[in-house]
């Protein structure tokens, strides 16, 4: 039986309207043979978890370049909890103070990555704290 592959959901929460990052991280996630499903601009909490619970997703990719990370994290992290997709894991990046990492990692976002980290680091965390 073929082993399934990792299901990594990518999403763009809230007014941000710039992707260009979003759309390199998902082709690098493909390449590393990864499934990725990319959400598209502007999504609200409710369609981001909506949408991984539809697709069974390992891992939410969340991308932010807004600041509203504190608005819009803690929604989705609850969403999740509700609806019952509190096994996926998710990560961030974008443009995030350093200061506010350690209050999203309470929340439960389980890594965050800052502008520079290299694509493959970020294949390299899937890949070991996945499955």
């Amino acid at each position: 039986m073929a082993e399934s592959k990792i299901r990594v959901l990518v999403a763009k929460p809230g007014l941000d309207g710039h992707d260009r990052g979003a759309k390199v991280i998902c082709r690098a996630l493909r390449d590393a043979g990864f499934e990725v499903i990319y959400t598209g601009l502007r999504r609200t909490p409710e369609e981001i978890v909506s949408s991984a619970i539809q697709e069974d997703v390992d891992v939410i990719g969340l991308s932010i370049l807004s600041g509203a990370h504190n608005v819009l994290f803690p929604k989705i992290m609850d969403l999740l909890k509700d609806q019952g997709g509190s096994e996926i894991k998710v990560i961030a990046g974008g443009i995030i103070p350093e200061n506010d990492i350690s209050d999203l990692k309470k929340m439960g976002i389980a890594e965050v990555f800052l502008p520079g980290a290299s694509t493959q680091k970020i294949v390299e965390w899937i890949n070991k704290n996945i499955k």
